[in-house]
């Protein structure tokens, strides 16, 4: 074991050691050399040193280096040193994250970073937090509180009752509502077509204006930073309508929520302190690995009592916070080892800097483009850019260029019937030094395009 796992270190360091130099997608010839991983599974066993060295020579060179600097497609982050480390003491610690007697120190942790996420976000300290996937299932997880708790308020027991014969809720969501959110309503067996949808202004913000009639039955989604322009629903509004007709708010702020650590980003989260239940991605702007997400409700009993496994005599209940009851898995892997260790390194002022770095590097991107005579399609209130290159046909050329390129790599989006470029800035690991390479080979490309 310790030869096996002094041979991963060495092949996982001379990986990160190389991120930076290669490609960031991987060439069309190594992704065909992973046919080589399939086939009839053998019969015999194997050197798990012989199977190690196999992986390392023909999966590094197919993976995309999202992990270097110079990766801003979708929204994600890189890894930390700290949180990366910690990930691998984790799998070496084969920790089930479920309940205290399991793991103390999965549960304690836990418990710990549950407190400074409250604390950095400025959410109300007695709130309750599940460690998930992701924000598709801290979606799922908050909505589910939602559910439960209007539902309770109407006479409802929805845990043991079901939906059949329920009293109907009304969902509202806004125009830009993502779609892990309709997938969480899906599950939820509240229907994604049954929303009420709210109008958006020109950068993807609902209308606080355009709200309709809500009461104590009605359950409204908003969004803390658009997945396109970066853009915030304005929170301090919609929750004190909510708030007067006794409705429930839910926040998809799955990276937006990281911007309240800084001072010069946290007001366009006014208000979102006032909602009743949060979604946040971790491995997105917090840049641990995958998989990792948190759901924080207000009310703790609402999101136990939705996630609720009901008892099992073998299943021992502690004196304190047991995770379990807080997440729709029972066992798990402990992921709030490595958001402890991504916290603990960075500080909050560690933190506040890769958020700010990240927000002026996105503005770099946006300068730069509009002064080489290119369309930036949003106001840059975040790490978001939207670019455009022309018409929609040589949009989509550039990106596919870039992207075959190499030096970078930006994915596609259709926004307000303009076919864009997106460009995210989420990345511990991007220096300044990344941005001007990354858009010196778009303008390259860009300008190449537009004279063929």
């Amino acid at each position: 074991m310790k030869e096996l796992l002094s041979d991963v270190a060495t092949r996982a360091s001379r990986y990160l050691a190389g991120v930076n130099e290669r490609s960031v997608a991987p060439p069309a010839e190594a992704v065909a050399r992973l046919q080589e991983l399939g086939g009839p599974l053998p019969d015999a066993s194997a050197d798990p040193s012989q199977l190690l060295a196999l992986l390392d020579e023909i999966g590094s060179p197919a993976t995309v280096a999202t992990t270097g600097g110079r990766y801003f497609g979708f929204v994600i982050g890189g890894t930390l040193p700290a949180s990366l480390a910690a990930n691998w003491l984790a799998g070496a610690w084969d920790q089930n994250g479920a309940m205290q007697v399991m793991s103390p120190v999965a549960a304690k942790l836990e418990e710990v970073v549950q407190g400074w996420v409250l604390d950095l976000i400025g959410l109300p300290s007695g709130s309750a937090a599940g460690f998930v996937t992701g924000t598709t299932m801290a979606n799922f997880s908050g909505l589910a509180a939602a559910r439960s708790a209007v539902l309770q308020r109407a006479g409802w027991n929805v845990e043991e009752d079901g939906l059949i014969g329920a009293p109907p809720i009304q969902v509202v969501v806004g125009q830009e509502v993502h779609v892990s959110v309709l997938r969480a309503l899906t599950m939820l067996g509240l229907g994604r077509s049954r929303v009420v949808t709210v109008p958006a202004d020109g950068q993807g913000r609902m209308r606080a204006d355009a709200l309709p009639p809500l009461d104590e039955h009605s359950i409204v989604c908003i969004q803390a930073g658009n997945v396109n322009t970066g853009a915030f629903d304005p929170a301090q509004e919609i929750c004190a309508r909510a708030r007067e007709a006794g409705a429930w708010v839910h926040v998809d702020g799955a990276f937006g929520l990281w911007a309240a650590v800084s001072p010069l980003y946290a007001p366009l989260l006014d208000g979102v302190q006032n909602a009743d239940s949060w979604a946040i991605d971790c491995h997105k702007w917090l840049n641990v690995p995958y998989d990792s997400g948190i759901v924080v409700v207000r009310e703790p009993e609402h999101l136990r009592r939705a996630l609720s496994w009901g008892s099992a005599a073998y299943l021992t209940q502690g004196s304190g916070r047991e995770p379990w009851q807080f997440t729709p898995d029972a066992s798990r892997r402990a992921r709030g080892i490595e958001l402890w260790a991504a916290m603990r390194s960075l500080g909050r002022s560690g933190l506040r800097e890769m958020i700010e770095r990240n927000c002026r590097q996105a503005r770099l991107f946006a300068d730069r483009l509009r002064s080489a005579g290119f369309r930036v399609l949003n106001d840059v209130v975040l790490n978001q850019v939207l670019g455009s290159f022309g018409s929609a046909e040589e949009t989509r050329r550039v990106i596919a260029e870039i992207q075959a390129d190499g030096t970078c790599w930006c994915g596609g989006t259709v926004w307000q019937n303009q076919t864009a470029m997106r460009i995210s800035v989420s990345s511990w690991a991007t220096t300044d030094d990344d941005v001007e390479r990354s858009v010196a080979a778009m303008i390259r490309i860009a300008k190449r395009v537009a004279v063929a």
